[in-house]
Protein backbone atom coordinates (compact mmCIF):
# COMPACT_ATOMS: atom_id res chain seq x y z
CA UNK A 1 0.00 0.00 0.00
CA UNK A 2 1.13 3.69 -0.60
CA UNK A 3 2.19 5.86 2.55
CA UNK A 4 0.63 9.45 3.04
CA UNK A 5 0.50 11.12 -0.34
CA UNK A 6 3.20 13.87 -0.62
CA UNK A 7 2.93 17.52 -1.81
CA UNK A 8 4.20 18.59 -5.03
CA UNK A 9 7.99 18.81 -5.68
CA UNK A 10 7.09 22.62 -6.36
CA UNK A 11 5.33 23.67 -2.92
CA UNK A 12 6.67 24.89 -0.16
CA UNK A 13 7.70 21.59 2.52
CA UNK A 14 9.63 21.98 5.77
CA UNK A 15 11.60 19.78 7.05
CA UNK A 16 12.36 18.78 10.38
CA UNK A 17 14.84 15.30 10.10
CA UNK A 18 16.95 14.97 7.56
CA UNK A 19 19.29 11.58 7.78
CA UNK A 20 22.55 11.37 5.48
CA UNK A 21 23.01 7.57 4.66
CA UNK A 22 20.26 5.87 2.99
CA UNK A 23 21.68 2.31 3.33
CA UNK A 24 19.93 -0.03 5.23
CA UNK A 25 19.89 1.31 8.67
CA UNK A 26 19.02 4.82 7.35
CA UNK A 27 16.35 3.50 5.50
CA UNK A 28 14.44 1.53 8.74
CA UNK A 29 14.68 4.73 10.72
CA UNK A 30 13.35 6.66 7.77
CA UNK A 31 10.22 4.83 7.66
CA UNK A 32 10.23 4.72 11.51
CA UNK A 33 9.50 8.29 11.53
CA UNK A 34 7.78 8.75 8.65
CA UNK A 35 5.73 6.14 10.17
CA UNK A 36 5.16 8.52 13.01
CA UNK A 37 4.03 11.26 11.51
CA UNK A 38 7.35 13.47 11.54
CA UNK A 39 8.77 15.30 8.87
CA UNK A 40 11.85 13.43 7.72
CA UNK A 41 13.94 13.37 4.57
CA UNK A 42 16.93 12.14 2.80
CA UNK A 43 20.17 14.47 2.03
CA UNK A 44 21.75 12.81 -1.73
CA UNK A 45 25.35 12.95 -2.19
CA UNK A 46 24.99 12.16 -5.65
CA UNK A 47 22.21 15.43 -6.49
CA UNK A 48 25.07 17.80 -5.31
CA UNK A 49 24.60 19.50 -8.52
CA UNK A 50 20.70 19.96 -8.44
CA UNK A 51 19.38 23.80 -8.26
CA UNK A 52 19.25 25.43 -4.88
CA UNK A 53 15.88 25.67 -4.78
CA UNK A 54 14.70 22.25 -6.13
CA UNK A 55 13.07 19.39 -4.13
CA UNK A 56 12.94 15.85 -5.32
CA UNK A 57 11.29 12.84 -4.12
CA UNK A 58 12.06 9.08 -3.18
CA UNK A 59 9.76 5.97 -2.97
CA UNK A 60 11.04 3.78 -0.51
CA UNK A 61 9.54 0.39 0.09
CA UNK A 62 9.84 -1.19 4.03
CA UNK A 63 9.19 -4.53 4.61
CA UNK A 64 8.25 -6.07 8.27
CA UNK A 65 9.34 -8.99 9.83
CA UNK A 66 6.73 -11.45 9.61
CA UNK A 67 4.22 -11.64 12.18
CA UNK A 68 1.40 -13.53 13.07
CA UNK A 69 -0.54 -11.07 14.37
CA UNK A 70 0.56 -8.43 12.50
CA UNK A 71 -0.06 -6.83 8.85
CA UNK A 72 3.54 -7.97 7.06
CA UNK A 73 2.61 -6.35 3.66
CA UNK A 74 5.27 -4.21 2.25
CA UNK A 75 4.92 -0.46 2.44
CA UNK A 76 5.72 2.14 0.05
CA UNK A 77 5.71 5.84 0.77
CA UNK A 78 7.40 9.00 -0.30
CA UNK A 79 10.18 11.31 1.37
CA UNK A 80 11.64 14.48 0.42
CA UNK A 81 15.32 14.32 -1.04
CA UNK A 82 17.59 17.12 -1.12
CA UNK A 83 21.07 17.93 -2.98
CA UNK A 84 23.95 19.63 -1.01
CA UNK A 85 22.80 22.62 -2.60
CA UNK A 86 19.23 23.28 -1.65
CA UNK A 87 18.28 25.68 0.48
CA UNK A 88 16.01 23.29 2.51
CA UNK A 89 19.02 22.29 4.05
CA UNK A 90 18.76 25.91 6.31
CA UNK A 91 15.36 24.72 7.84
CA UNK A 92 16.94 21.09 9.17
CA UNK A 93 16.83 21.04 12.72
CA UNK A 94 18.38 17.30 13.36
CA UNK A 95 21.07 15.87 10.89
CA UNK A 96 21.08 12.01 11.15
CA UNK A 97 24.11 10.47 10.20
CA UNK A 98 24.04 6.84 9.37
CA UNK A 99 26.56 6.50 6.83
CA UNK A 100 29.97 4.12 7.88
CA UNK A 101 32.03 5.52 10.60
CA UNK A 102 34.47 6.00 8.43
CA UNK A 103 32.93 8.51 6.05
CA UNK A 104 31.24 10.81 8.76
CA UNK A 105 33.76 13.31 8.57
CA UNK A 106 34.21 13.64 4.56
CA UNK A 107 30.25 13.37 4.58
CA UNK A 108 29.40 15.86 7.02
CA UNK A 109 31.56 18.59 5.86
CA UNK A 110 29.77 20.22 2.92
CA UNK A 111 27.35 20.58 4.94
CA UNK A 112 28.49 22.19 8.24
CA UNK A 113 28.20 25.77 5.77
CA UNK A 114 25.39 25.19 4.94
CA UNK A 115 23.00 23.63 7.44
CA UNK A 116 21.36 26.21 10.16
CA UNK A 117 23.72 27.42 13.15
CA UNK A 118 20.98 25.62 15.63
CA UNK A 119 20.81 21.81 13.65
CA UNK A 120 21.43 19.28 16.10
CA UNK A 121 24.11 16.33 15.01
CA UNK A 122 23.19 12.81 15.84
CA UNK A 123 25.59 10.00 14.90
CA UNK A 124 24.28 6.45 14.30
CA UNK A 125 26.54 4.19 13.20
CA UNK A 126 29.45 1.23 14.35
CA UNK A 127 32.37 1.30 16.10
CA UNK A 128 33.82 4.73 18.10
CA UNK A 129 35.85 7.97 16.95
CA UNK A 130 34.30 9.83 14.81
CA UNK A 131 32.53 11.84 17.66
CA UNK A 132 35.90 13.43 18.64
CA UNK A 133 37.16 13.93 15.36
CA UNK A 134 33.59 16.00 14.68
CA UNK A 135 33.33 17.95 17.58
CA UNK A 136 36.12 20.48 17.36
CA UNK A 137 34.16 21.49 13.40
CA UNK A 138 30.67 21.76 15.00
CA UNK A 139 30.80 25.57 15.89
CA UNK A 140 28.77 25.45 18.28
CA UNK A 141 26.43 23.30 17.60
CA UNK A 142 25.06 20.15 19.65
CA UNK A 143 26.21 16.34 19.13
CA UNK A 144 24.26 13.27 20.39
CA UNK A 145 25.13 9.54 19.74
CA UNK A 146 23.54 6.52 19.36
CA UNK A 147 23.38 2.77 18.95
CA UNK A 148 20.65 0.37 17.57
CA UNK A 149 20.42 -3.34 17.35
CA UNK A 150 17.67 -3.53 15.37
CA UNK A 151 18.47 -5.89 12.23
CA UNK A 152 17.90 -4.95 8.23
CA UNK A 153 18.20 -6.25 5.46
CA UNK A 154 18.63 -3.77 2.32
CA UNK A 155 17.34 -5.87 -0.74
CA UNK A 156 17.58 -3.73 -3.43
CA UNK A 157 18.62 0.18 -3.82
CA UNK A 158 15.37 1.56 -2.47
CA UNK A 159 14.00 -1.74 -0.11
CA UNK A 160 14.84 -3.10 3.11
CA UNK A 161 13.37 -5.58 4.95
CA UNK A 162 13.37 -5.56 9.11
CA UNK A 163 15.03 -8.68 10.50
CA UNK A 164 15.68 -7.83 13.63
CA UNK A 165 14.15 -6.13 16.46
CA UNK A 166 16.58 -4.51 19.04
CA UNK A 167 17.59 -2.10 21.71
CA UNK A 168 17.90 1.37 20.12
CA UNK A 169 19.92 3.99 22.64
CA UNK A 170 20.52 7.95 22.44
CA UNK A 171 22.13 10.47 24.40
CA UNK A 172 23.76 13.65 24.63
CA UNK A 173 27.42 13.82 24.03
CA UNK A 174 28.41 18.04 23.39
CA UNK A 175 27.50 21.46 23.09
CA UNK A 176 23.46 22.48 23.15
CA UNK A 177 21.27 19.69 23.60
CA UNK A 178 18.71 18.07 21.45
CA UNK A 179 15.50 19.82 21.76
CA UNK A 180 12.63 17.91 23.92
CA UNK A 181 10.17 17.86 21.18
CA UNK A 182 12.51 15.80 19.01
CA UNK A 183 14.02 13.81 21.53
CA UNK A 184 10.28 12.69 22.51
CA UNK A 185 9.64 12.28 18.69
CA UNK A 186 12.65 10.06 17.95
CA UNK A 187 11.67 7.59 20.89
CA UNK A 188 8.23 7.42 20.25
CA UNK A 189 9.01 6.36 16.84
CA UNK A 190 11.54 3.86 16.79
CA UNK A 191 10.13 1.31 18.52
CA UNK A 192 12.23 -0.40 21.82
CA UNK A 193 14.35 3.23 22.13
CA UNK A 194 15.59 4.98 25.39
CA UNK A 195 17.17 8.33 25.82
CA UNK A 196 20.39 7.79 28.88
CA UNK A 197 22.24 10.06 30.82
CA UNK A 198 25.70 8.58 29.55
CA UNK A 199 26.00 7.80 25.94
CA UNK A 200 29.56 6.60 25.98
CA UNK A 201 29.67 3.66 28.04
CA UNK A 202 26.67 1.97 25.82
CA UNK A 203 28.68 2.88 23.02
CA UNK A 204 31.79 1.02 24.91
CA UNK A 205 29.43 -1.77 25.35
CA UNK A 206 28.31 -1.95 21.85
CA UNK A 207 32.07 -1.72 20.70
CA UNK A 208 32.99 -4.85 22.70
CA UNK A 209 30.36 -6.78 20.84
CA UNK A 210 31.18 -5.37 17.48
CA UNK A 211 35.06 -6.25 18.12
CA UNK A 212 34.68 -9.72 19.33
CA UNK A 213 32.24 -10.80 16.31
CA UNK A 214 32.74 -8.65 13.11
CA UNK A 215 36.62 -8.98 12.41
CA UNK A 216 36.43 -12.90 14.08
CA UNK A 217 33.92 -13.71 11.73
CA UNK A 218 35.75 -11.55 8.69
CA UNK A 219 39.11 -13.76 9.10
CA UNK A 220 37.40 -16.82 9.38
CA UNK A 221 34.94 -16.29 6.93
CA UNK A 222 32.13 -17.57 8.99
CA UNK A 223 28.89 -17.09 10.53
CA UNK A 224 28.80 -15.55 13.64
CA UNK A 225 27.00 -18.54 15.35
CA UNK A 226 30.69 -20.25 14.72
CA UNK A 227 32.36 -17.92 17.07
CA UNK A 228 30.67 -19.60 19.92
CA UNK A 229 33.22 -22.82 19.60
CA UNK A 230 35.86 -23.95 21.97
CA UNK A 231 38.55 -22.47 19.27
CA UNK A 232 37.76 -18.54 20.03
CA UNK A 233 37.11 -18.55 23.83
CA UNK A 234 40.45 -17.14 23.98
CA UNK A 235 40.95 -14.59 21.61
CA UNK A 236 37.71 -13.60 22.73
CA UNK A 237 38.77 -13.15 25.81
CA UNK A 238 41.47 -11.27 25.18
CA UNK A 239 39.58 -8.70 22.95
CA UNK A 240 37.60 -7.94 25.90
CA UNK A 241 40.24 -7.74 28.79
CA UNK A 242 42.07 -5.55 26.55
CA UNK A 243 38.77 -3.15 25.72
CA UNK A 244 38.11 -3.30 29.54
CA UNK A 245 41.59 -1.36 31.07
CA UNK A 246 41.16 0.68 27.91
CA UNK A 247 37.63 1.62 29.52
CA UNK A 248 38.76 2.26 32.62
CA UNK A 249 41.66 4.65 31.50
CA UNK A 250 38.98 6.83 29.65
CA UNK A 251 37.06 6.48 33.13
CA UNK A 252 34.22 4.18 31.88
CA UNK A 253 34.14 1.33 34.10
CA UNK A 254 32.55 -1.48 32.01
CA UNK A 255 31.08 -5.30 34.09
CA UNK A 256 33.40 -7.84 32.37
CA UNK A 257 31.27 -10.67 32.55
CA UNK A 258 28.13 -8.62 31.77
CA UNK A 259 30.18 -8.29 27.87
CA UNK A 260 31.41 -11.27 27.57
CA UNK A 261 27.42 -13.07 28.09
CA UNK A 262 26.56 -10.08 25.80
CA UNK A 263 28.54 -10.89 23.20
CA UNK A 264 27.43 -14.67 23.75
CA UNK A 265 24.21 -13.85 23.79
CA UNK A 266 24.16 -12.08 20.30
CA UNK A 267 26.47 -14.49 18.79
CA UNK A 268 23.59 -16.96 19.60
CA UNK A 269 20.58 -15.01 18.76
CA UNK A 270 22.46 -14.51 15.34
CA UNK A 271 23.96 -17.27 15.05
CA UNK A 272 22.75 -17.61 10.99
CA UNK A 273 24.17 -14.22 10.37
CA UNK A 274 27.46 -12.90 8.64
CA UNK A 275 28.87 -9.58 9.96
CA UNK A 276 29.05 -6.48 8.21
CA UNK A 277 32.56 -7.30 7.94
CA UNK A 278 32.60 -10.37 6.97
CA UNK A 279 30.27 -8.64 4.40
CA UNK A 280 32.82 -5.64 3.29
CA UNK A 281 35.67 -8.09 3.42
CA UNK A 282 33.74 -10.51 1.00
CA UNK A 283 32.42 -7.64 -1.29
CA UNK A 284 36.23 -5.96 -1.16
CA UNK A 285 34.67 -3.46 0.45
CA UNK A 286 36.63 -0.51 3.38
CA UNK A 287 35.96 -2.36 6.48
CA UNK A 288 35.12 -0.13 9.88
CA UNK A 289 37.93 -1.85 11.70
CA UNK A 290 40.15 1.12 12.58
CA UNK A 291 36.75 2.66 14.30
CA UNK A 292 36.35 -0.59 16.19
CA UNK A 293 39.44 -2.54 17.36
CA UNK A 294 41.49 0.00 16.00
CA UNK A 295 39.84 3.24 18.32
CA UNK A 296 40.28 0.69 21.24
CA UNK A 297 44.33 0.57 20.25
CA UNK A 298 44.35 4.19 19.64
CA UNK A 299 42.56 4.97 23.07
CA UNK A 300 45.50 2.77 24.46
CA UNK A 301 47.85 4.39 23.28
CA UNK A 302 46.64 7.84 24.52
CA UNK A 303 47.22 6.37 28.02
CA UNK A 304 50.16 4.84 27.28
CA UNK A 305 49.36 0.91 27.13
CA UNK A 306 48.94 -1.67 24.49
CA UNK A 307 46.38 -3.63 23.01
CA UNK A 308 48.25 -6.07 20.89
CA UNK A 309 45.48 -8.45 20.35
CA UNK A 310 43.78 -5.65 18.93
CA UNK A 311 46.56 -4.34 17.36
CA UNK A 312 46.98 -8.04 15.78
CA UNK A 313 43.57 -8.28 14.69
CA UNK A 314 43.42 -4.70 12.78
CA UNK A 315 46.50 -5.58 10.69
CA UNK A 316 45.04 -8.94 9.43
CA UNK A 317 41.84 -7.13 8.95
CA UNK A 318 43.84 -4.47 7.12
CA UNK A 319 45.71 -7.21 5.10
CA UNK A 320 42.97 -9.61 4.12
CA UNK A 321 41.25 -6.14 2.74
CA UNK A 322 43.89 -5.27 0.99
CA UNK A 323 44.34 -8.85 -1.23
CA UNK A 324 42.66 -9.09 -4.44
CA UNK A 325 38.36 -10.92 -3.91
CA UNK A 326 38.66 -14.69 -5.50
CA UNK A 327 37.15 -15.35 -8.42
Amino acid sequence: MLGQGAPSAVEPQTTDIAILGAGAVGQLICHQLHSAGLAVGLIAREISASPSEATDWQDLVFCPMPSNDANTDSVSYRVPQFGLNSTSLQQIKLLIMCVKAYQVLDAISPLLEKLSPQCHILLLHNGMGPHLALTPKLNGRGLSLGTTSQGVLRQSRWQVRQTGQGLTQFGHFTGPALNQTLQDGLLKAIPNSEWVEAIIPCLWQKLAVNAAINPLTALHQCPNGTLAQAQFTQIIASILDELVEVAAHDSVELNRQFLEERVYRVIELTAANFSSMHQDVAHHRPTEIEQINGYICDRASAHGLSAPINAQICQAIKQLSATKPKI
